[in-house]
């Protein structure tokens, strides 16, 4: 459940808005966890148990990007538009408006990885740790290792996906019932799903712009403006503590991941072995548990102040 929000609004950016929510209180000694969703097109939504932060004393920062959720919908704009810098830019605009550029700290997820990774590696003042969850590291690899993943499911299923996506018909019930069969196995294990996570999903099936224009009709089929775009030659820049998370059967296999392992400098990797994409809803304790332990060893006050609370 998560917990309701301190104060909740629009940042302006450029011509547009975004939309934002705090958890807890900035401002304060802890630093902010500004959290960043995947999609790209997705919500807020399904990320909102990292609220529980708050409670530990780390104030948590949500949003929704530009053209998704409560921020401005521009379903006329195109590939020209929906480029990966729009989002950099958005995320370092969220972070001076909140005024909370002196002491952050960044969680990405999925496509939202990749964001934080850019916006890291600028080596920006304040910011204390990065969390990188379930994110490929470049798309290239990640098309390969969709091949792999497909190659692998039930007999006669990836030979359907295949058969609508040469038809153009990926917007039919056939092709999305083909599509739950890889979705339940690499995208998230837990049935029925979870509301947060359904809430995003339904989100964004009724708003795919975004999606659909940077990624294309489904998880594993990228053909949109992300289709080679890669952080791979940024990670050598990035000099904050960093935690990589990935799930044992996650879509973002382990080849996809590598990289950042490889090239970031202070660097520690997390693999759940019960989870796919979203561990922080497939294996929640172990993964608060593993989350809580980074923030307090990137900011030891966080221990002290826990022990100042239980011995109260």
């Amino acid at each position: 459940m998560a917990v309701a929000p301190t104060a909740k609004g629009w940042v302006p950016f450029g011509e547009h808005r975004t939309w934002y929510r705090v958890t807890g209180v900035v401002g304060g000694e802890l630093p902010a966890v500004v959290v960043v969703h995947g999609g790209p097109g997705s919500t807020h939504d399904y990320l909102l148990n990292l609220c529980s932060l708050a409670e530990h004393g780390f104030p948590v920062v949500h949003y929704d990007q530009l053209g998704s959720g409560g921020s401005t919908r521009l379903p006329e704009k195109g590939a020209d538009f929906w480029t990966p810098e729009l989002f950099g830019d958005e995320l370092d605009n969220l972070v001076r408006r909140l005024g909370i550029e002196d002491n952050y700290l960044l969680y990405g997820q999925s496509w939202g990885g990749l964001v934080v990774a850019r916006h890291a590696a600028q080596r920006p003042d304040g910011l204390r740790g990065l969390v990188i969850a379930n994110s490929p590291a470049s798309y290239e690899l990640w098309r390969s290792e969709m091949d792999v993943l497909r190659a692998q499911l039930p007999p006669g299923v990836d030979e359907e996906l295949r058969a609508h996506e040469a038809a153009g018909t990926t917007d039919t019930q056939e092709y999305f019932d083909a599509m739950r069969v890889f979705y339940d196995r690499h995208v998230c294990r837990v049935l029925p799903w979870p509301s947060d996570y359904l809430a995003s999903f339904m989100e964004m099936a009724d708003n795919n712009t975004v999606y659909s224009v940077m990624n294309g009709p489904s998880e594993f089929t990228v053909t949109g403006t992300l289709k080679d775009h890669s952080v791979i030659d940024d990670l050598d820049d990035i000099e904050v503590p960093t935690l990589l998370i990935s799930g044992r059967h996650d879509e973002a296999t382990e080849k996809t991941v590598q990289p950042y392992y490889d090239r970031i400098h202070d660097v520690r990797w997390e693999i759940f072995e019960d989870s796919s994409h979203v561990p922080h809803l497939e294996e929640p304790e172990r993964f608060h548990e593993v989350l809580l332990s980074f923030l307090r060893e990137v900011h030891p006050v966080a221990n002290a102040e826990s022990e100042a609370t239980s011995h109260g």
